[in-house]
């Protein structure tokens, strides 16, 4: 049942950030780095420490007691994820919110979730077992249909003149985006390394008296200051260089409704990793799997809205065929390693009720470790 959760909870946060670029689509007059400086002080300051508030108690004690060494790996990870997040909002201007989010966010599975155990040198245990070879078979789908998306946005491309792909998306650029795209995917993945690199801190959190539930939630408020950290300096840059300071205070647009929906799109931003962090606590020794979800749920959605944005308007039936196909895989993909996760925990309860006959130290030998 636990991992039926650890699923929901990622679906959730799936949808959260497959949607949270909506509502900068009703931001008027501002450059891309206004908005986008605004939303991210919502989503990466002001809405991670009121939650972790509410849900680590003594949180500022929890940070206190965590070794310089823990903070500055979880900073530095944050801060390289920063790379992706500029990169992130340059690729949706150029591919889109469906096909921009599918590259990404795949590219982004697939490093974040094959890196951990390869880099712990753990891969070899989880082939061994067939929860494990499961798991890394639903990769393997989803990396193609990340292929597919990609195959459909190229279609697309061949399909449609500049004046129809202008009326979809306004920067439309396939090559321009892939390229960012692929930058923004796997620096992104830094997010997933952050999470491991702080485990010590959401412990310490639950010593504290957290519901391990919301434990995690002591680690974002680090990771997110270090994304906060690259994208501020950025953005700050841009508004100086561009002369763009001045879209905070223009009596045309109005700035109060400009940063209501900015700070709607950050606190949708920032609730992706509030149920990510919920689901990465149900999904038992499989954890490192989680990422593979959440980034499919997130292409799942985002496809779906970039089909009702028409951003795939005037593609012909071949192209629509080609990126439902890849929706549709990528989807499937999030069964299988669901699948996975529940053969783990399932062969880890087994291996629990065996304890009574079989020594501890036997049975932690016997089960596969994810971290």
């Amino acid at each position: 049942m636990a991992v039926i959760w650890g699923v929901i909870f990622h679906a959730l946060g799936g949808f959260a950030s497959g949607s949270f670029y909506l509502p900068y689509k009703k931001v008027k007059g501002w450059s891309w780095e206004s908005y986008w400086l605004v939303g991210g002080i919502v989503s990466w300051l002001l809405v991670p420490w009121l939650l972790g508030f509410l849900t680590i108690p003594n949180l500022t004690d929890v940070l206190r007691q965590t070794d310089s060494s823990t903070l500055f790996w979880v900073y530095f990870w944050g801060v390289l994820w920063g790379f992706g997040g500029l990169t992130f909002g340059l690729a949706m201007r150029y591919l889109g919110l469906s096909l921009g989010m599918a590259v990404i966010m795949g590219l982004c599975a697939l490093v974040g979730t094959l890196v951990p155990p390869i880099w712990g040198g753990t891969m070899s245990q989880l082939m061994s077992t067939a929860s494990g070879q499961v798991t890394i078979f639903g990769l393997f789908v989803c990396l193609v249909g990340i292929l597919i998306c990609s195959r459909a946005g190229i279609m697309k491309e061949k399909s449609l003149s500049a004046a129809e792909k202008g009326e979809s998306i306004a920067e439309y650029d396939l090559r321009k985006g892939l390229l960012v795209a692929v930058f923004s995917g796997i620096m992104s993945a830094c997010f997933a390394f952050g999470l491991e690199a702080g485990q010590k801190i959401a412990d310490l959190a639950v010593q504290q008296g957290a519901d391990p539930l919301y434990k995690n939630n002591a680690i974002l408020v680090v990771i997110l200051l270090g994304g906060l950290t690259t994208n501020a300096v950025w953005c700050l840059y841009l508004n100086l260089k561009n002369r763009t300071y001045t879209d905070y205070f223009n009596p045309t647009f109005p700035a109060l409704r400009n940063i209501i929906f900015c700070a709607m799109a950050g606190t949708l931003w920032y609730f992706q990793f509030f149920f990510y962090g919920m689901g990465d606590t149900k999904l038992g020794v499989y954890r490192f799997s989680g990422w593979t979800l959440h980034m499919a749920f997130i292409i799942a959605f985002s496809s779906m809205w970039g089909l009702y944005l028409h951003e795939w308007r005037g593609a012909n039936r071949a192209t629509m065929r080609t990126v439902s196909l890849g929706i549709l895989t990528v989807v499937l993909s999030t069964i299988i390693v669901g699948y996975g996760n529940y053969l783990g925990s399932d062969n880890t309860e087994q291996t629990a009720t065996s304890t009574t006959t079989t020594p501890v130290t036997q049975v932690a030998a016997e089960q596969p470790q994810a971290e």
